[in-house]
């Protein structure tokens, strides 16, 4: 019976929930990002083609790759292809002001090592992202919902955490960060309770911070607001 199909009793078949990693908001772009767009999309963008891509011919080189979802404006993205110039990434964004921003960021700090999404970060896993073919995945303080009835739209739950874990390699790097508590205790429980992930500190721990992501300014806004800050580093067994 297919999703929705109409049974004789007259019940109906719900469809399958899908894995979902955003709400659109798009907000109001300037012109400066829109013209990011038009500059800079040739050198920096993906286009979603559906199809897996070898990600070596996408950089020209076979250097690890590290996926970032939910990179906002792109200050992690550039920091740290700044700091990591022997690693590629790739970022994903559905917010189009903030693909414009990153846009421009990249372009004046010359990150070619940097490839950008505009698009569903799942549906990108899901058929450009080959089996075993990313070195990390990095997940920075994405939406909360913190309204209890909300939580079920929240990233980080099973479907995604074992998605995950059939796109990074054995030995690969799975880091999250998130400044809600109950979110951070979400996130534990969720990838502790998963045996393709081992916790780097320890079941039902958290980590430190590691030096390759930096504070951003969400996060210090955060901090000045009160807001813990949780690590979450799991290696992929």
């Amino acid at each position: 019976m297919n999703a929705g199909e109409e049974r004789e009793d007259g019940d109906r078949t719900p469809p399958q929930r899908r894995i979902k990693s955003f709400v659109l908001r798009q907000g109001r772009i300037t012109e400066a990002q829109q013209r990011a767009f038009t500059a800079h999309w040739p050198r920096f963008g993906l286009d979603f083609s559906g199809q897996p891509r070898d990600l070596a011919a996408v950089f020209g080189n076979p250097a690890p790759v590290a996926l970032e979802i939910g990179f906002g404006n792109g200050e992690q993205l550039v920091w740290g292809a700044q700091q990591e110039p022997q690693r590629n990434f790739i970022g994903i964004e559905v917010h189009r002001p903030g693909v414009g921003r990153a846009l421009n960021a990249l372009a004046a700090a010359g990150a070619d090592n940097v490839r950008v999404y505009h698009h569903d970060a799942v549906e990108v896993l899901q058929q450009e992202i080959a089996p075993a073919s990313l070195d990390q995945v990095r997940i920075y303080f994405p939406d909360p919902w913190h309204k209890k009835k909300h939580n079920k739209r929240r990233l980080v739950q099973a479907p995604l955490v074992q998605l995950l874990a059939t796109r990074v390699r054995p030995g690969g790097i799975l880091h999250m960060a998130t400044d809600w508590a109950d979110y951070a205790e979400q996130m534990l429980a969720v990838v502790d309770a998963d045996p393709a992930w081992r916790n780097q500190a320890g079941s039902g721990n958290y980590s430190a911070r590691p030096a390759w992501r930096t504070q951003t300014h969400f996060e210090l806004r955060g901090l000045k607001l009160g807001h813990g800050v949780w690590d979450l580093l799991y290696q992929r067994c």
